[in-house]
């Protein structure tokens, strides 16, 4: 588990349509790898491969209006490629921000995130 500070961000959970699906997109698009418990959860392991930061939950209905997550890319056009080809969906194409660039887009369960890369 990683270490918990108060009022930080400890754990993400996406509610998913198709577990399979999604969590296919997450490994191609971005390497992640799981720990799976059952037929419709999958944890999210965390990149030092101690504990895990999130889940996708497939017994729970996705629902519109979630956070928006943002994850760090060193190389914000070869992500965006790789979305693209593990079957994401743009919503917002590369623009800048103060500080860097960033884009949004959904995953096949329609969950919305963004990734930024620093100018």
């Amino acid at each position: 588990m990683p270490v918990q500070k108060h009022h930080a961000i400890s754990y993400v959970e996406f509610a998913v349509k198709d577990l399979a699906a999604t969590r296919a997109f997450y490994e191609s698009a971005f390497g992640w790898e799981f720990n799976d418990y059952g037929p419709t959860y999958s944890g999210i392991k965390s990149p030092d491969g101690e504990g895990e930061i999130g889940g996708l939950d497939a017994g729970t209905a996705p629902q519109s209006g979630g956070p928006l997550v943002l994850l760090f890319s060193e190389d914000l056009d070869a992500t965006v490629d790789a979305v693209r080809a593990a079957g994401g969906s743009i919503t917002a194409e590369p623009y800048d921000f103060p500080g860097g660039r960033r884009f949004e887009f959904t995953d096949p369960s329609g969950n919305r995130l963004g990734v930024y890369a620093e100018a």
